[in-house]
Parts: structure tokens; C-alpha cells; sequence
């Protein structure tokens, strides 16, 4: 069973200064997390996590995990900005992008980020705008279907992502013609895997991939990018990945194919958004409406604005009502959000224990792409996020939308002024 960081003391007490809804993270727990990964990987000198950065775009976040000796990952210029004004730089920035608009490699160039390449066309793209670093990845797609312990995992061959093996042969060897010295590999096949599995095969295939680069462009490659993928176990039945037996998956295949190849002394590193961030983060929301008809409903003060993924993709998000954590879950709801429309859904056919108006409930597991995600439709305002300290107090690290937020792009005649 999943137990919230916060009680229901503690929800009552803080909604006195910030009414729901609320993200809210727990700093102890990323702490905590950040150095299991870093543990885990300790066996690499050159091992870096870059945290991506679409998964929780706050500053204070990434502050949190620069203390912890973390870089980010970032796919836009405001992700630079923000990267920036925490002071992350230079190569503790990896910047991959697709379809880059002009400026942006100038940008995180400027920075002395890691530009990591999307596609063949885009090294020209970056010679005539700002000019090829020293330092550059590209970005491996192979293709087909990707299975993991004999199971399809995802279908890369669809995906809009990456080079070819060929193309990317190919752009090794013009990247070295107009100056590139240093060379990483980046790929990443597979969203949100539960599994140990995922990180040791891609592993392989990124490992065996530098060796045949390495022979055939003689490009000297000093670092591999495994990116995201690593998952976290939404559900309460699921089994949470184990960081450090898929850390030693990744050892032995390192020990395997790079070390006999001449290239142990490759740097490995990791882009984990929801791995890193998605326990630690939870939506408070408080149960303001019940509708009885066809079925039973519960009619939350939060909606999709602020957690798009269960309208969005049917995710499933385990909620928690505060207080009742060991009451009987013998009513079904399907617990909704006020848009006008009929997939602003929490959960459908939930069994939860018998809510009342008032009640405080839970949604798990919001850490990443949670309101990272977020929009306004319908009008709707994004809410605050709060950070629950090592030391227990709450800080306000974004503050709720107000109508004038919303207004603030518009110029009509002064009327929202």
C-alpha cells in the first residue's frame, strides 16, 4: 500500500496558508534518491545524472538536486534560462532538442552546454548558426521494436527521434571534419519501464554501438548517454525497480564490451525525470461535490490542469483519502475534476473508502510530469507547489495562479489591466 509523505495534521495545518489544491515534494526523499542513483553508478568515475528537466520545471527542484551533484537535461530555451539561473553550466548541461528552433544551440553553446544532436540535418543546421563545440552527441535510434525479457516494450521505428546506424556513422565523421573532438552516444527507447532489465539491455546495445563507431570513424568516444526510462511503480501492486541490481546490469555489460574494446574509461550518463522525482511529488486535493446517478461520483477541487496524465493517457494514479488510510475500501467512484469534459477523470471505478465533503485526498506519484504538465483550459489556474522540508516545515516554491496571470498576455483595451 502506498503511504503518503503527508498526514492529515499536517494537510490541515498548511491549507491554513495555501488552500488546495497543492502539489507538494519532499525534499528528504529526493535527497535520499538522488544519492541511491549516485551510489549505484559509483562504480564509473565519470558517472553523471541529468535530471530532465520537463519533468519538474522548478527551480528550487533543481537546486535540490545541483546540491546533490546532478546536471540537468534540457529540450528549450527556458529550460537553458532556468538551468542558468541556478548557476547549472557548462557541461552540466545536456541540451537535446528535436526540430530546434534558431537561437537555441547559440544559447546553450553560450552556456558550454552538451549539445546532443536529433538528427543528420541538424549538424549543418548548427555549423551555420553558431558552429560545431569540440564536445557533441548524437542520437541513436535503431529502428524496428524494442524488447525487453522477451516482451515489446515500444516501437522506436515510429518514433520521430534519432539517427540510423548509418547516418549516424556518417555524421561522426563530417562532425570531425569541421572540428568536433570529443563524441558521446544518446538514445532513448523506452518511457516509464518497470523492470531491471531495460537499463542493462539498452546498455549493450549503446556499448556495442560505440565500438563499431569507434572502428569505423575513429571517433574518440568519451561518454554514453542511457537518458530516461527507468520507471516507478504507479500501481501499489507493482514492484519498484531496483537502482542498484540495474547499475550492476550495467556494470557487467560495460565490463564485457567496452573494458575489451579500449574504451573503459567511457564516462556513463543518465537523464531520469519521473525515477528521480515522481514519488516525491503528491497533489493534495479536497473532495467538494458528490453526484449520484448512473454511477457514484466525486467531485474533487483539483482537475486535469493539474494532473493531466490519467485524461490524457488513462494513467493510473493511486489516491490516498487522508485519515481513512485503514477504513475498508468498499465504495466505487469515479473521482472528477469541474472541465467541460468527460475525460477529467482521477480514477473510474475506484474503490476507496467512504468519502465525505471535506475530505483530503491524495494523489500519488505527481512528482514528474505531473504539473509539469499542465495547462488553462476552460480558465483554469495552475496551482501552487510547496516543498516539505528535510526539516519538516513547507516552503512555498510556486505560487498559485491568480485571474491577472492568466489576463497578463492579453492587451484589450485595458480591461483585464
Amino acid at each position: 500500500m502506498k503511504k503518503p509523505f503527508v498526514t492529515l495534521d499536517e494537510v490541515c495545518s498548511i491549507v491554513k496558508d495555501y488552500p488546495t489544491p497543492f502539489h507538494i515534494y519532499d525534499e528528504k526523499g529526493i535527497r535520499e534518491n538522488a544519492r541511491k542513483l549516485k551510489q549505484a553508478f559509483s562504480w564509473n568515475k565519470g558517472f553523471k545524472e541529468y535530471f530532465a528537466v520537463k519533468a519538474t520545471p522548478n527551480p528550487f527542484i533543481l537546486k535540490i538536486l545541483k546540491e546533490e551533484g546532478c546536471g540537468t537535461d534540457c529540450s528549450s530555451m527556458t529550460e537553458l534560462l532556468m538551468s542558468e539561473a541556478v548557476g547549472i553550466k557548462e557541461h552540466n548541461i545536456m541540451f537535446s532538442s528535436n526540430d530546434t528552433p534558431a537561437g537555441e544551440y547559440t544559447k546553450a553553446k553560450e552556456l558550454g552546454a552538451i549539445i546532443n544532436l536529433d538528427d543528420y540535418t541538424m549538424i549543418d543546421f548548427l555549423n551555420e548558426e553558431c558552429g560545431i563545440p569540440e564536445t557533441i552527441s548524437c542520437r541513436y535510434n535503431p529502428g524496428g521494436v524494442y524488447e525487453v525479457s522477451n516482451g515489446i516494450m515500444d516501437n522506436p521505428g515510429d518514433a520521430k527521434y534519432g539517427f540510423t546506424k548509418e547516418q549516424l556513422i556518417e555524421g561522426y565523421k563530417k562532425l570531425m571534419t569541421l572540428g568536433a573532438k570529443n563524441f558521446g552516444i544518446h538514445s532513448f527507447l523506452v518511457s516509464n519501464t518497470v523492470t531491471n532489465d531495460y537499463y542493462p539491455k539498452l546498455a549493450r546495445t549503446l556499448f556495442e554501438l560505440a565500438v563499431e563507431l569507434k572502428q569505423k570513424t575513429g571517433a574518440n568516444i568519451t561518454f554514453i548517454n542511457l537518458s530516461g526510462g527507468v520507471g516507478v511503480p504507479y500501481r501499489p501492486d507493482q514492484a519498484e525497480n531496483d537502482i542498484f541490481v540495474i547499475g550492476e546490469g550495467v556494470r557487467k555489460a560495460y565490463e564485457e564490451i567496452l573494458v575489451p574494446n579500449g574504451l573503459g574509461d567511457v564516462a556513463l550518463f543518465t537523464e531520469l525525470g519521473r525515477f528521480m522525482l515522481a514519488p516525491y511529488g503528491e497533489l493534495v486535493t479536497k473532495a467538494i461535490h458528490e453526484k449520484h446517478i448512473y454511477k457514484e461520483y466525486i467531485g474533487v477541487d483539483a482537475c486535469a490542469v493539474n494532473l493531466m496524465r490519467p485524461a490524457m493517457y488513462g494513467a493510473y494514479h493511486h489516491i490516498t483519502v487522508l485519515g481513512k488510510e485503514n477504513d475498508p475500501c468498499d465504495h466505487k467512484y469515479d473521482v472528477t475534476g469541474s472541465l467541460c469534459e468527460n475525460n477529467d477523470k482521477f480514477a473510474i471505478d475506484r474503490m476507496l473508502p467512504e468519502i465525505e465533503i471535506g475530505d483530503y485526498l491524495v494523489i500519488h506519484d505527481t512528482g514528474a510530469h505531473g504539473f509539469a504538465m499542465g495547462y488553462n483550459y476552460n480558465g483554469k489556474l495552475k496551482s501552487a507547489e510547496l516543498l516539505k522540508k528535510e526539516d519538516g516545515s513547507i516552503q512555498m516554491i510556486r505560487r498559485a495562479e491568480t485571474p491577472a496571470d492568466y489576463f497578463a498576455t492579453l492587451d484589450f483595451t485595458g480591461l483585464f489591466k
